[in-house]
């Protein structure tokens, strides 16, 4: 009688396995996206306004 291995795990195990690994991502996602809400980016302080003169525009018909 030959030796087999068993190489391949059950259902329940690999359901579990899969759903560790995508609590991780969910949870390593949600952190990434609370601490990139905290940074505090700079807003520029003075209005932006461009002057665009009449010559540029075109009617559509």
């Amino acid at each position: 009688m030959q030796f087999t291995k068993k190489t391949s795990t059950g259902g329940i195990f690999a359901i579990g396995k899969f759903l560790i690994k995508l609590i991780l991502v969910v949870i390593v996602l949600f952190i990434g996206v609370v601490l990139v809400a905290k940074v505090d980016f700079p807003a520029p302080n003075k209005k932006i306004e461009k002057v665009i003169p009449n010559e540029n525009f075109k009617t559509i018909k």
